[in-house]
């Protein structure tokens, strides 16, 4: 097989391997890498955010190498591979005389593009969608147990990759169903839900905190046109750059005359419209369709082999793509080239001067899972994030990250401590504020449980359960409580102190691995009609945490 693959093939796509090393070499981490990084610090079969196998993907890599490149490695092979399976699964036969065409339309695909070094779940999404399709093809060719033993181990580690995954094989199997009378394709369904068993685990025993975050608590915002829909259309340009309208003209002009190719067609209108109807219920991330470049790659380059025409320009746009990327590739490294300071500028430089000034003293910082495991990542030393009621729950909400700092003095980072602290300068001219503190103690992970139903009526009171799921006594004078007004859209609006009265006024510790009961009002709001309330507890004067589920009010 590969022995058949031109030298102009295997020379490009070495270059390509070696571009993309020394890009991933000497560009600093983006913030959704050094935290992905620091999943990898503790290898499960799941986090918050996403199944696994990005870290996985990092662990590998950082076994291999140091630095930004033992973050990156595993991220530049599963690239070219990606492009290794797209060139495999071509089956006309003039192809090997366009392999610059081929190139060009790869290269020029903006996230194929970028997802070249940088390690992100969309990285591996994009290898074991390929590979998916490559071995699909040879299973629809021919049925055998070794290809549905292997397409199920495929399918599960596309959903080890991303959640997303589920519609590449939704949508593959629509275009189809033949295979729901094929003994094969369902042994392919059983390896793959056996293979993804320890997921499924990981999930009921975090109380499917992540389905939940993504499905249900994500906040969102009121629709707008503008930012929804029609920001769903900007990204599907900004997908294919200059090549847009040649390649939707090409996806429309496409006949899907055989099993392989309807499965490529049915793949990316099925993603493309599964997005356009979430428009109008939420904002569509331009990583989301990352998924149809793969089908569309396959499609865009089969299609001008033969018409020439149109082939001529593929190329000029795509050498236009390629030269605004590899620009911005460069910027991406030195600043001055770019108009504006990007994640991957800058962090080096503030990571040393708090690092200088803290030492080794454990930074705490204040709602930012992405500023925590940065500094970690370059200074190589503790950081966490610790999370309040105005902001989200993430990995170092389920971890033991904050046991990790309890009784220590700490440097806090936070924006409440603009007057007394110290304060680091970012590139893009923020400031990072922080303060010392002695004997640094948190609870957040108590759990306020409302089990009956709230009615927005303020002269009502209301039950609440408190547990206290840690290894040790509270006592209560250390807690105070608050309560989050949330909109329809559960973002926060107000938050409130919270009077609360316990059931026995007597107890004066909250027991390890008890409950206690309490009772509460609920407090003026400004807010004309809220939707939900959350409950937060603040512990030695912090900010409210978050310690209970978002409760709707009726």
């Amino acid at each position: 097989m590969l022995k058949n693959l031109p030298k102009l093939f295997l020379y490009l796509l070495g270059a390509l391997l070696v571009i993309n090393v020394l890009q991933a070499h000497f560009t600093e981490l983006i913030y959704d890498e050094a935290y992905y990084w620091y999943y990898s610090k503790s290898l499960d079969w799941g986090y918050f955010d996403h199944p696994p196998m990005v870290a996985w993907m990092i662990k590998v890599s950082g076994l291999l190498f140091s630095g930004e490149l033992g973050v990156r490695f595993m991220s530049c092979l599963f690239s070219v591979g990606t492009v290794l399976l797209l060139w495999l699964m071509v089956d006309h036969p003039k192809k090997k005389a366009f392999v610059i065409p081929f190139f060009v339309i790869v290269f020029s695909t903006t996230l194929l593009n970028f997802y070249g070094f940088f390690t992100l779940p969309d990285t591996p999404l994009l290898f074991f969608t390929a590979l998916f399709l490559w071995v699909y093809k040879k299973f629809i060719a021919t049925p055998s147990f070794l290809l549905a033993f292997s397409l199920g181990l495929i399918m599960a580690a596309l959903m080890y990759s991303k959640y997303h995954a589920v519609l590449v094989i939704v949508f593959v199997l629509l275009s189809n169903l033949k295979l729901l009378k094929n003994k094969f394709a369902w042994l392919a369904v059983l390896v793959a839900l056996i293979s993804y068993t320890p997921h499924f685990i990981w999930l009921y025993d975090h109380d499917f905190i992540s389905i939940k975050y993504h499905l249900f608590d994500r906040p969102n915002q009121a629709y707008s046109f503008e930012k929804f829909t029609g920001g769903y259309f900007l990204n599907l340009i900004a997908l294919f750059g200059f090549l847009f309208p040649i390649a939707y003209y090409i996806l429309y002009k496409t006949k899907p005359y055989d099993t392989f190719k309807k499965a490529l067609v049915f793949l990316t209108y099925g993603v493309l419209i599964f997005f356009f109807i979430s428009s109008f219920s939420k904002r569509v991330q331009t990583q989301w369709v990352i998924v149809i470049s793969i089908p569309m790659v396959l499609l865009i380059f089969k299609y001008i082999i033969d018409h020439d025409n149109l082939r001529k320009w593929v190329v000029r746009l795509g050498i236009i793509n390629i030269i605004v990327l590899l620009y911005a590739r460069a910027g991406l490294i030195k600043h001055e080239l770019l108009p504006i300071y990007y994640e991957t500028h800058g962090n080096k430089e503030w990571v040393s001067r708090l690092a200088y000034d803290v030492w080794d003293t454990p930074v705490v910082f204040e709602n930012s899972y992405r500023n925590a495991p940065m500094y970690a990542f370059y200074s190589g030393r503790k950081a966490i994030s610790l999370n309040n009621i105005n902001y989200r729950q993430n990995q170092y909400t389920i971890d033991n990250s904050e046991a990790s700092v309890q009784d220590q003095r700490v440097f806090y980072v936070s924006k409440h401590v603009k007057k007394a602290g110290l304060a680091y300068p970012k590139l893009n001219g923020s400031l990072l504020y922080g303060e010392y503190i002695d004997n640094f103690e948190s609870f957040r992970r108590l759990r306020c449980i409302i089990d009956k139903e709230v009615r927005y009526d303020l002269n009502e009171r209301f039950s609440m359960k408190v547990y206290n799921p840690y290894e040790m006594d509270i006592p209560l004078k250390k807690l105070k409580f608050g309560l989050a007004y949330l909109n329809d859209y559960k973002q926060v609006k107000d938050v409130r102190p919270l009077s609360v009265e316990q059931t026995d006024s007597t107890i004066l510790m909250l027991k390890s691995n008890d409950t206690l009961n309490f009772t509460f009002k609920l407090p003026r709001t400004k807010i004309e009609h809220p939707k939900y309330i959350q409950i937060g507890i603040s512990e030695n004067g912090l900010p409210f945490g978050i310690n209970s589920k978002k409760t709707e009010l009726k």
